[in-house]
């Protein structure tokens, strides 16, 4: 490595700097016979010393023929500087932005700034969760965790839905009527009502009876017997997990990750000589370096596309929300019930002497001819076939679905390319 000459000189009273870095180098002279005193703040032992500083560097930047006559001077080389430029006040290469008092002492490595909105610069490893490594000592905290590569489990097999029987109900038809001709609809013919009590059971009742002979208009009352239908009362439906011989088994959480990232941040470095650039831990090498090695990468919150100086993208997420389940088990309303009674006319009052016995369905009401003046003096109803229908189950199918939490996007630069193994 070529040691280059930097020197910081006071002058009579005044202090004239150059600077040495990867931009600039240059040298300071002064007139023969001047008291110089050097000061070395780049030097392994810096502070004012007799005579220029050494600064390692490893190719030299043309400075003008001052820094040339500098530049292969040993110790003692003021008169040389002196010589060789006499009449100049500073001789250096430089580039806009740099700040020739600004020394380059970044112990890591230098790299582009981050764009406005992202991060500092972090050491990411990314590998297998059984892999991961602690932090490494030039960036000992951690900063993030996350994941990638989820695969989510299977999800808990539903079981079916069934609905019990509804608890329906027949309910008897109770408002009968008498007609003094047949059909039982004919315009005109009087009515006489034959009708049972409210909320009646079925059971004998000589409720509205008929005397036997009583004329209606000049014509027997009873001629025809209408008997409405009976109706299904619906109810509902309790509904029920179908039985199985295993119980299906439940998931063991959401799934799984194969990606770990662990971001490792570090104290604050020193500058960079370029004021576009930042200063970072340099990521391990050799036998201190795990397998996968580390990146620098910056982050920001959400899923984001990437600048360009760093445009190796990774997504990570916080963890997986499992909301999968089964719709509840429900039911819809009845349908398909019917029911029919028998329907029994008496002329006495203790329903012993049958006058018209008939079966009424709910399907149709009942109109039918009996002997004209014939006695109303009871009835009777049973209940002789019901269906209380069915329903439909509802639920049972999968519901909800497993999110990813907490999105961040890394992006990384770019690994380097290993030099190439010689044959």
């Amino acid at each position: 490595m070529t040691m280059w000459r930097w020197a910081r000189r006071e002058k009579r009273g005044m202090v004239l700097a150059s600077g040495a870095t990867a931009v600039v180098l240059g040298v300071w002279v002064g007139g023969c016979g001047t008291t110089e005193h050097w000061d070395c703040p780049w030097d392994p032992e810096p502070g004012f010393k007799d005579h220029p500083c050494l600064v390692p560097w490893e190719e030299p930047v043309d400075g003008g023929a001052g820094a040339d006559a500098c530049g292969d001077a040993g110790p003692d080389a003021g008169d040389a500087c002196a010589e060789a430029g006499a009449g100049a006040d500073f001789d250096s290469a430089t580039v806009p932005g740099f700040d020739p008092t600004l020394r380059e002492t970044c112990t890591g490595q230098c790299v582009p700034r981050e764009p406005l909105g992202w991060s500092e610069p972090a050491l990411v490893w990314i590998g297998p969760p059984d892999r991961a490594p602690d932090c490494p000592a030039a960036a000992p905290s951690v900063g993030y965790e996350g994941h990638a590569d989820f695969t989510a489990a299977a999800p808990r097999a539903c079981p079916a839905c069934q609905c019990d029987p509804p608890d329906a109900s027949c309910e008897l038809p109770a408002a009968w009527n008498a007609y003094a001709g047949f059909p039982c609809d004919v315009p005109g013919a009087a009515e006489t009502p034959f009708a049972a009590p409210e909320g009646w059971d079925g059971s004998c009742t000589s409720a509205n009876a008929a005397a036997a002979g009583q004329m209606c208009d000049g014509a027997p009352c009873a001629q025809s017997l209408a008997i409405p239908a009976p109706r299904v009362l619906p109810g509902s439906c309790a509904p029920r997990i179908a039985e199985s011989s295993e119980e299906p088994e439940k998931p063991d959480g959401a799934g799984s990750f194969a990606i770990f990232a662990r971001a490792c941040t570090g104290t604050a470095l020193a500058p960079c000589a370029d004021p576009g650039m930042t200063c970072t831990p340099a990521p391990p090498t050799g036998d201190a370096a795990p397998p996968e090695g580390f990146l620098t990468c910056i982050y920001h919150e959400g899923e984001q596309d990437c600048p360009a100086a760093y445009p190796d993208r990774h997504v990570f997420f916080a963890g997986a929300e499992d909301t999968r389940g089964c719709a509840p088990c429900g039911c819809g309303e009845p349908t398909g019930g019917s029911c029919s009674v028998l329907a029994s006319a008496f002329s006495d009052g203790a329903c012993s002497q049958l006058a018209v016995g008939v079966v009424v369905s709910s399907d149709a009401a009942f109109c039918g001819t009996i002997s004209p003046g014939t006695a109303l003096g009871s009835k009777s109803a049973s209940v002789v076939r019901f269906d209380p229908g069915a329903c439909e189950p509802t639920g049972g199918e999968p519901t909800g679905s497993v999110t990813l939490l907490g999105a961040a996007t890394f992006c990384c630069r770019p690994e380097p390319i290993p030099d190439p193994v010689p044959a």
